[in-house]
Formats: C-alpha cells, sequence, structure tokens
C-alpha cells in the first residue's frame, strides 16, 4: 500500500511539473493548456448539473475515475456539491479511496471549512483544493493555506451569475445564495491572498453545452495574473478553443460534454493542436 503510494504521488508530481521541467530546458514561455474533466458528487454518486440544479444521476464515482485515467485527461476535478449546504465536512475515506484510483493531479472540493480540512484532504490524497463558500466569507484561510501548503495547492472556485445591470456576482452555497461580491473584485483579492488558481464557473451556462461564457472569463483572466480554469457551458471542442483564444485561460473543464456526448479528452486535445494551441501530451499511466 505504501509503494503504491509513493508512486502515484511520484506520478503526479511530474504530471504537474514536468511542462515546466521541459519549458526550462528548450528556454520556451508557453505552458500548455490543460483539459480537465469535473466530476459533480452527490451523496454517493456522480450527477449531471444543469444551471446548479443537479438532479440526473450519471453513475459512481470510482469508475469515472478509473475510465479517465486511460483517456490521456491533464487532472481531474471532483465537486461534493452537497456538503456545505448540508453541513457536511469532506468525506475523506473516499477521497482516499479515490486517490488510490487516480494517477492524474487531483482537485477535491466542497465542505472545506478550515486549514486542517486542507491537510487532511492532502494527506488522503488531493494534490489540490477547490474552496468556494467558505473563503468567501473567511478570506484568511487563502491567506493561511497558501502559506502552509504553498499556493499550489490553493485553488479559489468563483460561481457567478450576470444580473439585471449586468454585473457579475459571486454566489456561495452551490449558487444558491448571491454575495456582494463582484467577481473581478473577489478574483483580485484572492491572488493577492496567496490562491494559486481560478476556477470560475458560469452558473448560467453550466450543463447548457452550448458554449463558456467568454465575457465573464476574461473579466477575470484580464485582472489576474494566476491561472484560470474555465467551467460552466462546454459542449464542443471548439467551445473550449474559444476559451483559450479569447478568453486567455490556463485549463478548460467540462463535465456534462463527457457525460452525455461521444467527445473525449484525447480528442479535445487532437482539436486544440489541429488549432495551433500547445496541449499536454498523454499521461503516463
Amino acid at each position: 500500500m505504501e509503494s503504491n503510494f509513493i508512486l502515484r504521488r511520484v506520478t503526479k508530481w511530474v504530471q504537474t511539473n514536468r511542462e515546466l521541467l521541459e519549458i526550462n530546458l528548450r528556454g520556451e514561455d508557453v505552458l500548455k493548456i490543460r483539459v480537465i474533466p469535473t466530476l459533480l458528487q452527490k451523496d454517493f454518486g456522480l450527477v449531471k448539473g444543469k444551471s446548479f440544479d443537479s438532479w440526473r444521476r450519471v453513475g459512481p464515482v470510482l469508475p469515472a475515475i478509473k475510465v479517465y485515467n486511460l483517456r490521456e485527461v491533464d487532472e481531474l476535478i471532483l465537486l461534493d456539491i452537497i456538503a456545505t449546504n448540508e453541513g457536511q465536512s469532506p468525506d475523506f475515506d473516499a477521497i482516499s479511496e479515490f486517490s488510490e484510483e487516480c494517477f492524474v493531479p487531483f482537485t477535491v472540493g466542497g465542505g472545506i471549512r478550515s486549514i486542517e480540512d486542507i491537510k487532511q484532504l492532502l494527506r488522503v490524497g488531493a494534490d489540490k483544493v477547490a474552496i468556494n463558500t467558505h473563503a468567501l466569507y473567511n478570506p484568511d484561510i487563502i491567506n493561511e493555506s497558501s502559506k502552509i501548503f504553498g499556493n499550489q495547492c490553493i485553488v479559489i472556485s468563483i460561481d457567478s451569475k450576470k444580473d439585471e445591470n449586468g454585473e457579475y456576482y459571486c454566489y456561495s452555497n452551490s449558487g444558491t445564495v448571491k454575495t456582494d461580491m463582484l467577481v473581478v473584485d473577489w478574483a483580485k483579492e484572492a491572488e493577492e491572498r496567496g490562491a494559486g488558481e481560478i476556477l470560475i464557473t458560469s452558473i448560467d451556462h453550466d450543463g447548457m453545452m452550448n458554449g463558456y461564457d467568454i465575457e465573464l472569463i476574461k473579466f477575470v483572466t484580464e485582472n489576474v495574473n494566476i491561472p484560470v480554469i474555465a467551467s460552466g457551458g462546454a459542449g464542443e471542442y471548439e467551445d473550449f478553443y474559444q476559451a483559450i483564444t479569447d478568453g486567455n485561460v490556463s485549463a478548460v473543464a467540462a463535465a456534462s460534454m463527457y457525460h452525455f456526448t461521444q467527445k473525449t479528452p484525447k480528442e479535445a486535445k487532437n482539436y486544440l493542436k489541429e488549432k495551433g494551441i500547445p496541449v499536454r501530451d498523454g499521461n503516463m499511466v
């Protein structure tokens, strides 16, 4: 068991850092785009989200992780969409089981309320943590966690919707509570406090598979210098291309597109590569 844990950690470290190593050796200054499936967990299984109304069952988590291990994904994001609203802590036992089978960098979110939660998630196999609600109301957790664990582990997840005046506001509690924080202001503050990455999701576009909210994405990427992951709305490979070229994101995430169409991460990479977008080669497992 211990040898398997070490192997997974070494493999993930190489996955996460090999592009930086290659760039340093070649003298290049462009990071390759990451293609990332998102898994939405509710109770004991995966669900399909649609404007953050998650009702359709997709299947169990573990088989999905095993499949994605073989499909040349760069990372995986697992979000427990009910933990925060139900006052639950992350399911550390389940995350430990999932990480046993995950040989790519693994980001976990949902129910994180303390430094101890983050510490325990990293201990059981998560490589990064995605924090939304608790960071909005207790932003010091960003400063503290980035100092303790390194900002490469801290992803700030921002869920947003445009109001009637055309302003993008942050929403907490799985998109159910509108805050008074504007997306751009929060993205800037999160970066200043030590966040290593931002996951930006459009609530209105979520699960619709009609494209990302490019305007929202640009609001974020134009105001921060840390990597930004686009989320919410992808249905075609072209949506990835637009998020990269028009939105200037570092990674593209999708859920429904992979669960309910024949599209795959590998084909997405091939499409982007043909369009001249630098993407990572297949994973090492």
